[in-house]
C-alpha cells in the first residue's frame, strides 16, 4: 500500500493535497493541530472515497509529537512513501518589521520551518532505511512554501523570511537525498482561498481585478494538490530540487 503523510492537512490547502493523493491511490495519514471534531467531516469525505485514513493530532513544532505520529504510521501501515510538508502559520498580528516582535518571530520559525525541517530528518532516514530494504521502493518528498519566500512582504517579515528557508531547506534535502533516489521539491503557492487568507480576500479581489496575476483569479486548494500528485508520479522523476510555482503568473516579470 502507498502511504502518504500530510502535515496541516485537516483543511485549505493540506486537505486538497490530500484529495489529490487519495485519488492516485494513497493511504493518507493526517497530522494537524485541529481537533478532531473539527476535522471529522473531511475525514469521512476521504474514506467515504475508499481511502484508509489515519488522523493525528498534533504540532509539527513539538519533537514528541512528531515522533508520536511516525510510529502511528508504524504501526498502522508498517511504511511510508510520501511526506508532505503542508502545515504553516501567518503571524498573530501583521506588523512592521520596524516593529515586529521576536516572540513572533520564533513562533513562525519554529512551526513554518524548524518543525518541517527535523521531520523531514526523521522521514529521510525512515524513507532510506526501506529503500535498503527493498530496492523497488519508491519515495518522494514534497515542501509547499510560498511566493513570499522570494516576494517581499515588510509587515509580515517572519513570514517571508521562514518560507526561504523552506526553499533552502527543499535544495538541501534534495542534494543529501539524491543517492537513494528520493527526489524532493517545492511548491509554491500565490494567493489561495483559504482559511488563512479569508482576512485579506476583499483586498486580494481587487488586486486581482487590478492585473496582480496573469490569470485573474484566486488559487484554490485542489491547484496545490493538482501540482502535489504529478510530482509523486513522478511525472517530473529527473528534477529533485526544483521549484513548481502555482500563482497564476503573479509573479512572472512583465513590462
Amino acid at each position: 500500500m502507498k502511504t502518504a503523510l500530510i502535515t496541516g492537512a485537516g483543511r485549505g490547502i493540506g486537505f486538497g493535497i490530500a484529495e489529490k493523493l487519495a485519488a492516485e491511490g494513497y493511504a493518507i495519514a493526517i497530522m494537524d493541530v485541529l481537533g478532531e471534531e473539527d476535522v471529522q467531516a473531511n475525514m469521512q469525505k476521504l474514506e467515504q472515497g475508499g481511502t484508509e485514513v489515519l488522523y493525528c493530532r498534533g504540532d509539527v513544532s513539538n519533537a514528541t509529537d512528531r515522533a508520536a505520529v511516525l510510529d502511528a504510521i508504524r504501526s498502522r501501515w508498517g511504511g511510508l512513501n510520501v511526506l508532505v510538508n503542508n502545515a504553516g502559520v501567518a503571524p498573530k498580528q501583521r506588523a512592521d518589521i520596524l516593529e515586529a516582535t521576536e516572540e513572533s518571530f520564533e513562533r513562525l520559525v519554529r512551526i513554518n520551518l524548524q518543525g518541517p525541517y527535523f521531520l523531514t530528518q526523521a522521514v529521510a532516514n525512515w524513507m532510506i532505511k526501506q529503500k535498503k530494504a527493498d530496492n523497488s521502493y519508491r519515495a518522494s518528498i514534497v515542501n509547499i512554501s510560498s511566493i513570499s519566500a522570494t516576494v517581499a512582504s515588510p509587515s509580515r517579515g517572519e513570514y517571508c523570511i521562514s518560507k526561504a528557508g523552506v526553499s533552502m531547506a527543499t535544495r538541501l534535502w534534495a542534494a543529501r537525498l539524491g543517492e537513494f533516489d528520493i527526489p524532493v521539491y517545492e511548491i509554491r503557492p500565490g494567493i489561495i482561498k483559504t482559511d488563512m487568507t479569508a482576512a485579506v480576500q476583499e483586498k486580494y479581489d481587487a488586486l486581482l481585478g487590478e492585473g496582480l496575476a496573469i490569470q485573474a483569479r484566486w488559487g484554490y486548494p485542489e491547484d496545490i494538490g493538482k501540482a502535489v500528485a504529478m510530482l509523486v508520479r513522478r511525472d517530473l522523476g529527473y528534477s529533485t530540487g526544483q521549484v513548481i510555482m502555482v500563482d497564476g503568473g503573479m509573479t512572472l516579470q512583465r513590462l
